[in-house]
């Protein structure tokens, strides 16, 4: 039996399925909540003419329930590596920050070595939810992290769970962050000697991609971004990976307003998947953004870390596309051109765990369904822009696609 009901508290009717007896009621309501996800890109977000960090620092709902005169307090955590190159940036926003009569910086900036070690060590969390309760955060608090993205997430994740939610504002200092996970809404640290294994879904109160940040970074660092970059074009845009093909060269050398479009792009399509793909928080079998990305998990952990997640993708991708072409019938030119395109970008195409590990990165493949839950399902392509999921993997095809690989020969 199904009854129609409505509250004086709702405009709609509720729909109420009672089954059995009077007190067996079964109820079923659909509801969303609304986000806003804001990236700013900027060259510098100190010049005089940018008004992004007031933005950052808007606060409607202070004025809404006259709190004016109420200072929000701020933490400022900030990757080791950024803060030795960057010093100039670290002072500005904390002058910045300091001139702001609305804003009270609760103590001096706080520094974290960055890179996946930071994510291995959970004393790191446990100090950030120990400042976070000494200072007394709340939820209308703001924690503004400045690093790659081994330091975003531990920083995002403690904010995350703090309060079940504290304003994070994020400033992505590498490639790889601006293009991909700086704009995501996940946070997460390693756990059980398994990648991302504990974290959470959150949207960042703002994330500003000042292009400054990345002068100072090797150019191995640098590059490494880039595979993220393609990956999202290879789903997403043929136009984009056109781009990426044609101007690798330009990239690699770090032609400023070439990478800084090339990063722009990566970061727009992975933004507008999330917020407009349908599944922003992964509760669905489905998670294209992964593509390359179960090899990439795996090899990462069986080299301890010493291959970085850029290169780690680049990886996958060179894998997964080889891999499509036989199973899926993706053309082998389109092949050659994604691995020519990783490999002219400065990207690893090749690398021996790839052989040496070969029954443990296919091991991997359960790690990876049980991450998201279900049955398996990776995200393979047909042609550029046609992603294609499939729930089952031919390790005898896996194996072929290494051996293609492994039978090359890649100078620099």
């Amino acid at each position: 039996m199904i009854e129609k009901c409505s509250s004086a508290d709702s405009p709609k009717p509720l729909e109420i399925v009672a089954r059995g007896d009077e007190n067996d009621v079964f109820m079923d309501l659909s509801f969303s909540v609304p986000y806003r996800h804001r990236v700013w890109f900027c060259e510098n977000v100190f010049d005089p003419q940018c008004d992004i960090l007031k933005k950052c620092f808007d606060d409607g709902d202070r004025n809404r329930h006259d709190l004016e005169q109420d200072s929000a307090k701020v933490q400022i955590w900030i990757d080791n590596a950024v803060a030795d190159c960057h010093p100039e940036f670290l002072h500005a926003l904390t002058a910045w920050i300091a001139a702001d009569s609305k804003l009270q910086l609760t103590r001096a900036p706080e520094f974290i070595g960055g890179g996946e070690t930071c994510k291995n060590d959970w004393r790191i969390v446990q100090n950030l939810l120990g400042a976070i309760n000494d200072d007394q955060l709340d939820r209308r608090s703001y924690i503004v992290v400045i690093g790659g993205g081994a330091v975003l997430d531990v920083v995002g994740y403690a904010a995350a769970v703090a309060h079940r939610g504290i304003r994070l504002i994020r400033f992505p200092s590498t490639t790889l962050a601006q293009a991909d996970s700086g704009v995501g809404v996940k946070n997460a640290v390693n756990e059980f000697g398994k990648k991302n294994w504990k974290g959470t879904f959150a949207v960042p109160w703002a994330v500003v991609n000042d292009y400054s940040l990345l002068d100072s970074l090797p150019t191995s660092t640098f590059v490494s971004g880039f595979s993220e970059a393609v990956k999202v074009a290879l789903l997403k845009s043929p136009a984009s990976f056109n781009f990426l093909c044609d101007n690798a060269d330009e990239i690699r050398a770090r032609d400023p307003s070439t990478a800084s479009h090339a990063i722009q792009e990566s970061a727009i399509h992975h933004l507008r998947h999330i917020a407009q793909g349908g599944d922003p928080f992964e509760l669905m079998e489905a998670r294209p953004l992964d593509f390359g990305h179960w090899l990439a998990h795996k090899i990462e952990a069986l080299s301890d870390y010493g291959i970085t997640h850029g290169d780690a993708v680049s990886l996958g991708l060179a894998v997964d596309v080889l891999y499509s072409v036989e199973i899926l019938g993706l053309e082998s030119d389109t092949a050659e051109r994604v691995i020519g395109c990783l490999r002219r970008l400065g990207l690893p195409v090749w690398d021996p765990l790839l052989d040496r590990q070969r029954r443990q990165l296919l091991a991997g493949l359960e790690e990876f369904r049980q991450h998201l839950g279900g049955r398996l399902t990776v995200t393979m392509l047909a042609a550029v822009g046609r992603p294609v999921n499939i729930h089952e993997i031919d390790h005898q095809a896996v194996d072929r696609a290494i051996d293609a690989l492994k039978g090359r020969s890649f100078d620099s």
